[in-house]
């Protein structure tokens, strides 16, 4: 019998903007990535001439984000938006991930960062990270408006990311 739904992961931006119709949003935890500002940005909070930078899912330990459900029927185009949306640049691995959504194991859709695309930044430190923060600004707006509401997000969820709000301190300092 086929599945009545799918989940899309949001880890970033899609936590707040998912742009696609779902049924519903849960509260979801990912194992065997960690959420890190590791993507150059070139787009939508930079450009190749003063890149930005956002957040990609790196290999180890897990991560909490947000579900969203999506009927079958709606599957193929939401797919296909979430495509044309984060495969701008091939900067992500679109792929299926394990996750816990109320103390069940189901399949959810995601984007890992792909480390061998000229946009993956790897672990930088720091300071590097809120220097792109503060300089990004792309088609989407500002490197600090959109970790403010990577923030925002993760703090619904109850989620303190304590490096990510160093990186935005510094960023607005």
């Amino acid at each position: 019998m086929a599945a009545a739904h799918h989940w899309a992961f949001g880890y970033a931006s899609l936590m707040w903007n998912p742009g696609f119709e779902y049924t519903e949003a849960r509260p979801a935890q990912v194992f065997g990535y960690h959420r890190a500002l590791c993507v150059y940005s070139f787009l939508y909070r930079g450009t190749h001439e003063q890149p930005g930078i956002v957040a990609g899912l790196r290999p180890g330990g897990s991560c909490r984000g947000m579900a969203f459900k999506v009927p079958t029927a709606n599957w193929a185009e939401t797919e296909k938006y979430l495509l044309d949306r984060e495969m701008v640049y091939g900067v992500y691995i679109p792929r299926w991930m394990t996750a816990e959504i109320g103390g069940q194991k189901v399949n959810v859709y995601g984007f890992c960062a792909n480390p061998e695309n000229e946009q993956y930044a790897g672990d930088l430190p720091v300071d590097q990270l809120a220097d792109l923060v503060r300089n990004g600004q792309g088609v989407s707006g500002t490197g600090t408006e959109y970790l403010e509401n990577v923030l925002a997000g993760l703090a619904k969820l109850g989620i303190r990311d304590r490096k990510l709000e160093k990186v935005l301190d510094l960023a607005r300092s």
